[in-house]
């Protein structure tokens, strides 16, 4: 049985960038969380077919797990929803969020099943507070 990591939840348009990170032993959310911007030009550099966007992604969506606990698939939600940073989700109201998730599945006409409720909204929203205010 082959054993899940932080990567294994991607789409199949990440598949370079899931490859590069395998390759070389990058598949932990702390590392991944960790990279810099000059890190990420280094990796596009080494690997063209790994996009700039994808990378900033991944970054961020291992940030979001790695600060305030969020699994990937609600954090790629948040994503979409144009949420790409702490300070972002920090500065946002729950039910902002959950105008755009609902305008999202709208659209997509898909229901997300990432189970993001109100309160679970609020509680990221806090803690996203928390973390600005630290820094």
């Amino acid at each position: 049985m082959k054993s899940e990591t932080f990567l294994d939840f991607l789409p199949s348009n990440f598949r370079h960038e899931k490859s590069f990170f395998i390759k070389n032993n990058l598949t932990d959310f702390e590392n991944l969380s960790n990279l810099s911007e000059q890190d990420i030009n280094e990796i596009q550099r080494k690997s063209s077919l790994c996009t700039l966007n994808n990378l900033k992604k991944i970054r961020a969506i291992a940030l979001f797990k790695k600060e305030i606990g969020i699994s990937p698939p609600q954090a790629y939600l948040l994503l979409h929803c144009g949420i790409s940073s702490i300070k972002s989700l920090s500065l946002s109201t729950p039910h902002e969020l959950q105008s755009k998730i609902g305008r999202l599945e709208r659209i997509l006409k898909v229901k997300n099943e990432t189970g993001t409720t109100y309160s679970l909204l609020k509680e990221w929203i806090k803690k996203a507070s928390q973390i600005e205010k630290s820094i």
